[in-house]
């Protein structure tokens, strides 16, 4: 089978791998339709890994049909419809939290690929109600929850938020859409984007976001010129990679804005993520004194799945407007590159 990897910093070959095989008895075998290039998949394609010797599979966000299931799978059968989620159940019960398993790597084999095995899928794999009527778009809304819509849902939740609170999202990439796209569903009164990329700004623009370029000023007066009291939550959808007006990376530059736009007694959610041994400071001092709290971490799509399949199901919720680009696979490194450049919003790869 054909399948996305990386080999190398800035650079993801199509390779072929063996098509996976049942080795457990509560395994799936999943014949992907379409994946996609994740914002978190950038943060490795930044780094030096893998090797034309030894490729990383990557990609945590697909869905397809199962092609084969081990002899203990009792609630899915061959033809089924799933989403594979970016992280698996552990399949057994653990005694106080556990992480999560992820896709994209050597241990479970990455998303962007013809075929993926699923363990344990009876308590892994999301189905859903597609059949020879449902649209491509409608398929590309259940693909979110893999992963984006799920992250953007749930960012929501770390910060504490309520109906009828102001939102700020510090970024508008894909989770930042659909974060700002959530807070919306869920009755937010105001919702502000703030990014440095016009067009991704128009995109929260139509969905009835205020968009914040900080390229033009100062985010924080921008915000707080409209809200003096400061918003009720804010989020980071960027992580360490976020930078400043002058295109530099500064690590912490949106957890310090969050603090200063975020007022008393708000809540922040961080669902960016934030790798390596680089630290940063905020002001406790801060902190405390506007008594604000704070949520961050490892999304579970397994979660929220049900609520974001019936809200796809019912009409309500179509994430799928943040696709830019529907492409094959062997054109998955352009679009790692295009993607990368900001020159798309989100890029679906299709399977025959």
């Amino acid at each position: 089978m054909r399948a996305a990897a990386l080999t190398g910093a800035f650079n993801v070959s199509i390779i072929n791998l063996p098509v996976p095989v049942i080795r457990n008895a509560t395994d799936a075998i999943v014949r992907v339709t379409a994946s996609a290039i994740c914002g978190s998949d950038l943060h490795y394609y930044h780094q030096d890994l893998g090797s034309p010797e030894q490729p990383i599979p990557i990609g945590h966000e697909a869905i397809g049909y199962i092609d084969s299931i081990g002899d203990a799978v009792q609630s899915l059968q061959v033809g089924d419809y799933v989403v594979i989620p970016d992280n698996i159940d552990a399949g057994h019960f653990h005694f106080g939290p556990d992480l999560p398993h992820s896709f994209g790597g050597p241990q479970l084999g990455g998303c962007q690929a013809e075929y993926v095995r699923v363990p344990f899928a009876d308590d892994s794999l999301i189905p859903v109600p597609v059949n020879a009527t449902t649209n491509a778009s409608t398929i590309m809304d259940y693909l979110f929850v893999s992963d984006i819509f799920a992250t953007g849902w749930t960012v929501l939740d770390f910060a504490g938020f309520e109906p009828g609170d102001s939102v700020a999202v510090f970024g508008a990439g894909p989770v930042g859409l659909l974060a700002a796209y959530s807070a919306m569903l869920r009755g937010a009164s105001k919702v502000y984007s703030i990014d440095h990329v016009q067009e991704r700004l128009d995109l929260a623009k139509s969905i009835g976001a205020i968009p914040i370029n900080f390229n033009q000023s100062d985010p924080v007066e921008q915000i707080m010129a409209l809200e003096p009291n400061g918003v009720t939550r804010s989020v980071d959808c960027v992580g360490y990679e976020a930078v400043n007006a002058q295109g530099e990376v500064e690590l912490g530059i949106v957890l310090r804005n969050m603090m200063n736009i975020t007022s008393d007694y708000g809540g922040i959610g961080v669902v960016g993520v934030y790798l390596g041994e680089e630290t940063t400071t905020i002001s406790m001092t801060q902190f405390w004194r506007k008594a604000l709290t704070m949520g961050s971490g490892i999304v579970l799509p397994l979660q929220h799945a049900t609520e974001l399949v019936q809200l796809i199901a019912s009409g309500r919720a179509s994430p799928s407007f943040i696709v830019s680009a529907t492409i094959g696979i062997e054109e998955t490194p352009e679009y790692f590159r295009r993607f990368d450049q900001h020159l798309e919003t989100k890029v679906v790869i299709e399977f025959p």
